[in-house]
């Protein structure tokens, strides 16, 4: 049984009226006499009742009555036209061969007609809608869309057709000549990414929403430069992809983050690669709570690993992270383990009973100041941690050990990046000793993770300033925290044993321009609304970072954004000796601790 949802219930009375109406009028037209009038349409009577029925079973059998014509394509549409034509010949034939009651030319005309109002009456309930909402428009918050191709296009439509939003479209800008004062949904393209400034004070604009999908890294980030320094309110519609999933581009409208002003292009991955990697294997995360642990964590849980071990000394992140992952993944098998890397005996206990056959090392001590004054710590942990963790693999037949490792690492001048140097050469020690795959990734400073600049400088800015940067010339290498778990999957993918994956991280970033960007992108000017202050380089703190130690050369992988860097090797005897060294002076002060750490990591720049 076919049911009507109450509007296009109306519709279908509707129809059943005109095409009543369409055979009265046009009888009307030729019948002057009323009486006669009265006498044909009677006789007629039988061929109208059925060819109401027709049109109406004929548009039934087509779902047009289950369409909802305020937001009608182009396919319902033409729907509609072969339906409406498909009823006329049947109900003109039947005149014909059946009934021989009118004459063909009349029939021809009532039918014309009974199509045309049929059709009409869809296209008056869509422009009624649409005028009723344009007078809800007018007030709206006025925004300028850059962009004016396919996204932009739906974009328009769909604030056109939604009668909840209050937006006034200023206009467009586009800087392909050929779109120049085109009008799309009544706004025109005003200008390119040149006319931004202009057109905003001009035209009175409140935000500037970003609608352009694949466009060069380096395009992107000038536009939204441009946009940022406007300090208008910039927002950002996710790309064609996520409509093509059937995503309200309303609903992809986010705020403009730092990311997106970084030139970056996006990651491509061999997933079928990574895939055949993971997918029903046993993977263990240390550090699982952190920024990158609990990244990779999503990452890996979508390559459908058969047990995915989550392992943190924090409780409370963690904890997150297993509600996210059970609510998104409820049939995915996870383990979430409190516990230490420097606990050997619990980390044996941990590798014993679960067996992992892939492990990802992400736990560490990362903040470079604090570790400057607790070097002990990050010995036992960063140092002591992976020497268990690595033991454990080896121990358990593990395939492979994949440590985490910073660009900090490279001609250390502070302990944090001095231990995770420390760090790679037991993976390169471990190498030659058993048959787990031990190999190192290394890349720089991860947006938004903890500890980071980011959350530091968006709550200054919130307090209302100042900005405190070090150096007005230092720099740093960036990525994103999903682009350094995907590269990772990647590299790890990758691996023999041995090697130092070394992540392309793009051009660096002037900590300084950053600073003045993410101003910006909260509607303030800098030094005028907040100001920024120079603090000096901290304890430990390099202006520049490096990506590679001079003995080591870089090699291509399949990637273009992953390297290998040459091995360097070390033996046992000497990673032992250098281990015993380090647990003497664990619990020592700070300076005694700088002092041997220099002495076992040749690289490491201590600074008395």
């Amino acid at each position: 049984m076919i049911k009507l949802h109450i509007k296009n219930r109306h519709l279908c009375l509707a129809d059943i009226l005109v095409c009543f109406m369409s055979y009265a009028m046009i009888l009307a037209l030729i019948v002057s006499a009323s009486a006669e009038f009265h006498h044909v349409f009677l006789k007629a009577l039988p061929l109208i009742v059925t060819s109401t029925f027709i049109f109406v079973f004929v548009l039934l059998l087509a779902h047009l009555y289950q369409v909802d014509w305020l937001y009608a394509g182009v396919k319902e549409h033409f729907t509609l036209l072969l339906s409406c034509f498909l009823a006329s010949t049947v109900s003109f034939l039947l005149n014909i061969f059946v009934f021989k009651v009118l004459h063909f030319k009349i029939t021809l005309a009532a039918l014309f007609s009974a199509s045309a109002l049929i059709c009409f009456i869809r296209y008056a309930v869509r422009l009624v809608c649409k005028l009723q909402t344009a007078s809800f428009v007018g007030d709206g918050t006025r925004i300028l869309v850059v962009g004016a191709g396919n996204l932009a296009v739906t974009l328009l439509r769909s604030i056109a057709e939604n009668d909840r939003l209050h937006y006034t479209v200023v206009g467009l800008v586009d800087d392909n000549p050929q779109k120049a004062r085109q009008r799309i949904y009544g706004a025109h393209v005003l200008g390119t990414r040149n006319d931004i400034v202009r057109i905003c004070e001009e035209k009175k604009v409140e935000e500037i929403v970003f609608a352009i999908c694949n466009l060069p890294s380096k395009d992107k980030t000038e536009i939204l430069d441009i946009c940022s320094s406007t300090g208008k309110k910039v927002k950002v519609v996710h790309g064609m992809e996520q409509l093509l999933l059937g995503s309200d581009p309303l609903k992809r409208i986010r705020e403009l983050d730092i990311e997106d002003l970084l030139d970056r292009d996006p990651i491509v991955l061999d997933n079928q690669l990574i895939q055949q990697d993971i997918f029903g294997k046993v993977v263990l995360v240390t550090g699982g709570g952190g920024s990158i642990g609990s990244e990779l964590c999503r990452q890996i849980i979508k390559y459908r690993p058969e047990h995915l071990i989550i392992l943190d000394v924090y409780e409370n992140t963690t904890y997150e992270l297993q509600n996210d992952l059970e609510e998104k993944f409820p049939s995915q098998k996870i383990s979430v383990l409190i516990a230490s890397v420097r606990d050997q005996k619990r980390m044996e206990q941990i590798f014993d009973h679960y067996r992992p056959e892939i492990v990802f090392h992400a736990a560490a001590h990362k903040h470079v100041p604090l570790m400057e004054y607790s070097p002990g710590e990050a010995i036992k942990n960063n140092v002591f941690g992976t020497y268990n963790t690595a033991l454990c693999a080896k121990k358990y037949g593990a395939r492979r050990f994949v440590m985490i490792s910073t660009d900090k690492a490279v001609n250390p001048t502070n302990v944090m990046g001095a231990t995770k140097r420390m760090c790679e050469m037991i993976v390169e020690s471990f190498e030659d000793t058993c048959e787990t795959d031990f190999v190192a990734v290394r890349f720089g400073n991860v947006l938004g993770s903890n500890g980071s600049v980011i959350p530091r400088f968006k709550k200054q800015i919130a307090a209302g300033g100042p900005v405190t940067v070090t150096d007005p010339e230092i720099t740093r290498f960036f990525m994103t925290i999903p682009e350094a778990a995907q590269l990772v999957l990647q590299a790890a993918a990758y691996a023999k044993g041995g090697e130092i994956f070394v992540l392309d991280m793009g051009k660096p970033v002037k900590i300084y321009d950053l600073a003045r960007k993410m101003i910006h992108l909260s509607g303030l000017k800098p030094d005028v609304d907040i100001p920024i202050q120079f603090t000096g380089l901290r304890p430990g703190e390099k202006l520049y970072e490096e990506i590679l130690m001079a003995e080591e050369g870089l090699e291509k992988t399949a990637h273009s954004k992953i390297f290998v860097g040459k091995q360097v090797k070390i033996s046992t005897e000497t990673l032992n000796e250098k281990l015993r060294a380090l647990e003497k002076v664990s619990d020592e002060s700070a300076e005694k601790i700088k002092e041997i750490l220099a002495s076992v990591v040749p690289t490491y720049r201590y600074r008395k």
